[in-house]
């Protein structure tokens, strides 16, 4: 059962981030893989920072969100970096 709240946090903090970035989304498969890779990151972060969150379903989506816009950020800077031929 908890694989399962894993997917519903990860699409539910994709769809968020799509709302909060004011992005065309990527589909509801590309908003699950975002919300759970920035589920993964967010979490990662929070720990290593020390940051404390929420225990709970309201704590993972926060972190989840968190990590999620991050990812999208990251994805955009990349996907600009790509299409412009820049060197980082």
């Amino acid at each position: 059962m908890g694989f399962v709240w894993f997917i519903v946090v990860g699409f539910v903090a994709g769809l968020l981030a799509g709302l909060i970035m004011k992005g065309s989304g990527y589909g509801m498969l590309g908003d699950i893989v975002v919300g759970v890779l920035g589920a993964l990151l967010g979490g990662g972060l929070v720990q290593a920072l020390g940051i404390p969150f929420g225990e709970g379903l309201l704590g993972a989506v926060l972190v989840a969100t968190f990590g999620a816009v991050l990812l999208v950020m990251i994805l955009r800077l990349v996907k600009r970096v790509w299409r412009t031929g820049l060197t980082l």
